[in-house]
């Protein structure tokens, strides 16, 4: 049996579509998991064909798996993640089995901030910052470098919006520092300069080291106890020198990692004086971005990656071309969930796509302190991005959480 084997998934998102675009293709799919509650869901994953609980960070234990399912007969066409962190890990494993021109080296130092901002350090769309190191403490002479306050304080394996801290005077920055060395003593922490300026979010495919835009999405960012997410609006043309600016600062990104096969988004702030790249990941976005590039173009975007790593030409033609906007809904109080009204009267609104709210009955809600907090969005779609923009906040707005405190 012609096999993909995927390490890890969310329920729903990027990361299971591309398990359904596998199934779509034909192929027999594997799941490596280490998250027991999947395991007790199993009937909620038909398109896994084989479910394996093995721990995920655990490379001889995944090798072990791969050579047993091999004796089975399974012809394993290629390995593939696209959660956090296991990116990395599936492409060592895929080297190794299924070699597919992609390589592991780029995708260990994306998936550490410290590692990334070294490797781009002294480029024009980097920001100033600076890294301690695990053990080191804060030298105060260091942060002369730097703008004055406000700054960001980050974990250098953050992700989601997770542990990424801003600090308003020296006092606050010592004790987020103390907070994040506290959760993890062996990770570094940067401290970088608060950028301002419109963020853009770019996904991509890099293929014999031609770059593919997948989409530009313009984000719109709610500032509480963390920076989250909340609106994302696909471009349905971008204008010319914005495109060609971004192209820029990939070409060099894909020079500095020296990247021939892969899949990234790369998020970055347009300031007074160009780019600063906020984060660079080797995969494209979790959510609903898959479904956005879908309503937008019309292309599956987490087909087109699986093609990439199977040794294919991904095809990012586009069919039709939509502004499409994305409104997430958050929540300002923490509580247990007994009811989710509104859900029809969204999907029924002029211009929506989709619809989708994550938590079920009984569920322990909260205010945001990471993208995972967000519990459900809506999709529309437009002739201008304002139109987009509009119809998915009003479809939105039809979705209440009514919660038991």
């Amino acid at each position: 049996m012609k096999t993909i084997i995927f390490i890890g998934t969310n329920k729903s998102g990027s990361s299971r579509e591309a398990i359904r675009a596998a199934e779509r293709l034909g192929y027999y799919t594997v799941l490596f998991t280490n998250n027991e509650k999947q395991i007790k869901q199993r009937n909620e994953y038909v398109d896994v064909h084989e479910m394996i609980f093995v721990d995920t960070t655990n490379l001889a234990a995944m090798q072990k798996e791969i050579r047993s399912l091999k004796t089975k007969g399974n012809e394993i066409m290629t390995i593939a993640s696209f959660v956090d962190s296991n990116v990395g890990r599936a492409l060592k494993l895929c080297e190794e089995f299924c070699p597919n021109g992609t390589s592991s080296k780029a995708v260990d130092i994306m998936e550490n901030k410290a590692g990334t901002r070294a490797s781009l350090s002294g480029l024009p769309y980097s920001p100033k910052h600076i890294t301690i190191t695990p053990n080191a403490t804060l030298d105060p002479a260091l942060l002369e470098t730097l703008p004055d306050f406000p700054l960001i304080v980050k974990s250098a394996s953050s992700t989601g919006s997770k542990d990424v801290l801003q600090a308003a005077d020296l006092e606050q920055l010592k004790r987020h520092i103390r907070k994040l060395k506290e959760k993890d003593p062996l990770e570094s922490i940067i401290i970088e300069e608060f950028v301002e300026g419109d963020q853009y979010l770019v996904e991509a495919i890099v293929h014999e080291k031609k770059i593919h835009i997948a989409g530009v999405i313009q984000q719109e960012i709610t500032y509480g106890k963390r920076f989250i997410v909340t609106g994302y609006g696909v471009f349905a043309i971008v204008p010319k020198p914005l495109n060609d600016s971004i192209m820029k600062v990939l070409e060099s990104i894909v020079e500095q990692f020296d990247i021939r096969n892969g899949a990234m988004h790369v998020e970055m702030r347009l300031t007074e004086n160009g780019w600063r790249l906020i984060e660079i990941n080797p995969r494209i976005s979790g959510g609903a971005m898959n479904n956005m590039l879908k309503a937008a173009f019309g292309f599956d975007l987490v087909e087109e990656t699986l093609k990439l790593y199977l040794g294919e030409k991904p095809s990012l033609i586009q069919k039709h071309r939509y502004f499409v906007f994305t409104q997430y809904v958050i929540i300002d109080q923490k509580g247990i969930l007994e009811k989710v009204t509104g859900k029809k009267r969204a999907r029924n609104s002029p211009g929506v796509v989709e619809v989708y709210v994550k938590p079920k009955k009984g569920t322990q809600l909260m205010p945001p302190l990471s993208m995972g907090h967000r519990y459900a969005y809506v999709i529309a779609k437009g002739g201008t991005m304002e139109t987009a923009k509009a119809l998915a906040k009003k479809a939105a707005e039809q979705i209440k959480f009514h919660l038991q405190q």
